[in-house]
């Protein structure tokens, strides 16, 4: 796999099909938190440089050869992801969608990276996008 981008804490790789998402944090509590194939959750504070990162990557042509590669005119749809919901017990943001770690223990878990498939990437910078508009519009500030 080859970096493609580092955004702030974040260093994406990928191969042909898959983003590779690494945490500078590593697996301490503020690490990315996935449940595998149901889910992630991200510090608060990182979700504007995820944010970035996803339009990073949707930047590149491995990105737009992936989607060309995919014959489902679906893929990008932000429906296959949930409206992110934020957590202030713990102050992650969730996300229900196709990501996946190295464990298979069942609930979120602090990981050190993660991957999606970049065909799905749209899609959930769609949701994240409108989640941090939406939050910006309710704190008075906007999104950064």
């Amino acid at each position: 796999m080859s970096t493609l981008t580092t955004v702030a804490d974040w260093t994406i790789t990928a191969s042909e099909d898959t983003a590779l998402f690494a945490h500078a944090v590593g697996d301490g509590y503020w690490a990315p938190r996935v449940w595998n194939g149901h889910g992630f959750g991200i510090a608060a504070a990182d979700l504007a440089a995820f944010d970035k990162a996803l339009g990073e990557i949707m930047k590149m042509p491995l990105y737009w050869q992936a989607r060309a590669r995919r014959s489902d005119s679906g893929a990008g749809d932000p429906a296959i992801w949930s409206e992110p919901r934020y957590e202030p017990d713990d102050d992650f943001v969730y996300v229900n969608g196709p990501c996946r770690s190295a464990g298979s223990t069942p609930g979120y878990r602090p990981v050190s990276t993660f991957d999606i498939d970049l065909v799905h990437l749209r899609g959930l910078r769609v949701r994240i996008a409108a989640y941090r508009s939406a939050a910006g519009a309710r704190s008075g500030a906007g999104a950064e």
